[in-house]
């Protein structure tokens, strides 16, 4: 497929509104329910984002770099700056608008972007197709035995409560400065091993994708048998490996690049080979500029709690006009969301429009 894959760009852009949506609530004291992340075991739609962006990253690097592994070292430098960039970016979100480095968060969602791009595109350049499978899986088998298998500190192996698993212990040797839950961290350098995994699993879907011996409708067919089959793995493995977005379990992954790999096969099927782009417009806007809308929304985010309506930031104004009312707040903080990713997808589309794509 030479032309562009017009329905990873929508995959991808949705993925980042759905991030926005999520991320930003008119409350956190009252987030409409189907936006919440499970409170530890378990997964909800939200819960879902995430690995799905990441499984993306791993679809694109495939795609990107598959014409360029005759030239490391060259690419290897652009790996490198990008990664940079990123994890760069990501630190300087932890720091704005206070820029207080005596609390910095090292770890943070770009960070881990940055990291899973780095590794994947390492391993993409340096091996065949069969051998990063076989990589992802050594990686999610080594992080199911470090978590349920060796003991750590005080504790007895297998132990996966809150701040007291190996992730957590390890984390608080290896991630210098604050956690964001003070004695552990979802984005935890330990549980990004996992997270490689998510991206190759993404790689695989690239290289079906860019597999010339078969037609765009049987891709479709083996990238949804394969989600299919990869879905049931993940739920198998979850009666003795709880799936679980906050330490990033190996039954987490598989359930959630398998829902990843049903619904690229659905959009590919729909706008690549179907040739319907028009309903899926606001998200091919949205990700044609992704990872500027992430920052986009990080930063007016935090300006929009500063101050400047007697004494209160817009959001919080916004949340009291939904309680004067007598609105339920939980749906006020809800429109809060959408009214948002409405006001960052207005400026993207508005960059979309004059062909301004800023490159990360």
């Amino acid at each position: 497929m030479n032309s562009r894959l017009i329905s990873l760009d929508f995959f991808r852009g949705l993925t980042i509104a759905s991030m926005i949506v999520v991320n930003d609530p008119g409350s956190w004291a009252h987030v409409y329910p189907p936006l919440r992340h499970a409170t530890w075991h378990g997964v909800t739609p939200t819960d879902l984002v995430f690995p799905f962006f990441l499984f993306i990253v791993g679809v694109s690097i495939v795609l990107a770099l598959s014409k360029a592994k005759n030239s490391k070292s060259s690419i290897y430098f652009k790996i490198i700056k990008r990664t940079i960039i990123i994890f760069s970016i990501g630190l300087f979100l932890a720091l704005f608008p206070n820029f207080d480095f005596e609390n910095l968060r090292v770890a943070g969602v770009l960070q881990r972007i940055a990291l899973v791009y780095l590794f994947c595109s390492v391993i993409y350049l340096n091996s065949s197709f069969l051998v990063q499978i076989w990589i992802g899986v050594i990686l999610l088998i080594l992080y199911w035995f470090f978590m349920t298998k060796v003991p750590f500190g005080d504790s007895l192996a297998g132990t996966l409560d809150p701040g007291n698993n190996f992730a957590a212990w390890l984390d608080q040797f290896i991630t210098p400065g604050r956690m964001y839950q003070k004695t552990w961290d979802p984005e935890g350098f330990f549980s990004t091993i996992p997270a490689i995994a998510t991206g190759i699993t993404g790689m695989f879907c690239g290289h079906v994708i860019l597999n010339k011996s078969k037609d765009l409708k049987d891709k479709i067919i083996l990238i949804f048998v394969a989600g299919f089959s990869t879905i049931c793995l993940g739920m198998l493995w979850d009666f003795s490996f709880s799936m679980n977005k906050h330490i990033w379990t190996s039954s987490y992954v598989l359930f959630s690049s398998g829902l990843a790999m049903l619904f690229l096969a659905c959009c590919i099927w729909i706008i690549d080979l179907k040739k319907k782009t028009k309903p899926f417009h606001f998200g091919i806007v949205f990700g044609s500029n992704a990872i500027f809308a992430y920052v986009l929304h990080s930063m007016l985010g935090r300006l929009f709690h500063l101050p400047i309506i007697g004494g209160k930031g817009i959001q919080q104004s916004w949340m009291d006009f939904g309680i004067w009312t007598g609105i339920d707040p939980q749906l006020f903080s809800f429109s809060w969301a959408l009214f948002y990713t409405l006001f960052i997808y207005i400026i993207i589309k508005e960059m979309y429009k004059r062909k301004i794509f800023i490159k990360i």
